[in-house]
């Protein structure tokens, strides 16, 4: 596969405080690629690097084989961007949305209408062709902003928290459109701190915490290594310890929860409802979350 991104070493600093400490990794060309972590870990200011709106300190990255520090606007032409913020032009209609952002990319106006259409089509947005901003909803809004970051036919499409604030139908709809995007070869570049979304669309994905990236690979591959394939969920009790400690379990405990990690669920649910019968006990498969909360604490961020 070819490499479209490739940071070695890169650092960034606000002064005293370091926000990327040396992190590296690759983005392959077609990949849909993520970028995990909690509040401040240097997500979205890896992004901005990548966008070339934010110098970095220090190390290297190029994206299409240019430096972006050198290529800043060579980079910006081939980059399709969707903010965390909805920031459409309340004045405008959908349609004009859509031609006022075409002229930053001088695309011809009978080229750029052509693009619109389709593009509305293709986010089920036709029927609001004519709609002022302000009558949208969030999902058609969010939508839009996809639309929108798309009209210049990007080869990397870049997503900050691409479905935030949507209810499950119009984050459905967006995983839908996303999967066409990679499918016709875009490459894709997302945050997200839903780790449902991260798991069903990332082919790989780095989990990042205080600027550094603490584990990197497929979602799979992040599961299987960190926690294993199953956990069984029970209350948290004397006995209920003591049965653990018996079968020599590896477990955690958070708050009136303890986690058993394992790949025999079903003999350890039979064991601690033989042997210390608990009111509650729940067995699952372990997810992204779970790798997720382990390494970086479930400690509130805000």
């Amino acid at each position: 596969m070819t490499v479209i991104i490739d940071a070695r070493n890169l650092v960034k600093k606000y002064g005293a405080f370091t926000a990327v400490d040396g992190i590296s990794f690759t983005v392959e060309e077609g990949e849909l690629f993520g970028f995990l972590g909690p509040n401040g870990a240097g997500k979205t200011t890896t992004m901005k690097m990548i966008q070339c709106i934010s110098p970095l300190t220090s190390g290297s990255l190029s994206v299409f084989d240019m430096n972006v520090s050198l290529f800043p606007r060579e980079i910006k032409r081939h980059l399709g961007v969707v903010p965390q913020e909805t920031n459409l032009d309340p004045e405008f209609t959908c349609f004009e949305n859509l031609l006022v952002y075409s002229r930053y990319f001088n695309i011809p106006k009978r080229e750029a209408v052509r693009r619109i259409e389709e593009l509305l089509d293709f986010m089920s947005l036709q029927e609001k062709h004519d709609v002022l901003i302000d009558r949208l909803s969030g999902g058609m809004k969010r939508r839009l902003i996809l639309a929108r970051a798309l009209i210049n036919e990007p080869r990397i499409l870049i997503l900050d928290e691409p479905t935030i604030g949507l209810d499950p139908q119009a984050r459905h709809l967006i995983w839908e459109k996303l999967k066409l995007l990679q499918a016709q070869g875009n490459t894709i570049v997302l945050t997200t701190h839903y780790m449902d979304e991260a798991e069903r669309l990332c082919n790989r994905l780095v989990i990042m915490d205080n600027g550094k990236i603490l584990v990197n690979g497929s979602p799979g591959e992040l599961v299987g290594s960190n926690v294993g394939t199953d956990i069984v969920e029970v209350e948290h009790t004397p006995d209920v310890i003591a049965c653990l400690e018996a079968m020599n379990a590896h477990y955690e405990v958070f708050g009136d929860i303890v986690q058993v990690i394992t790949g025999k669920p079903r003999e350890v649910a039979d064991r601690l409802f033989d042997s210390c019968h608990p009111v509650r006990i729940y067995a699952r498969r372990a997810t992204l979350e779970d790798v997720f909360l382990k390494l970086t604490g479930r400690a509130l961020r805000d």
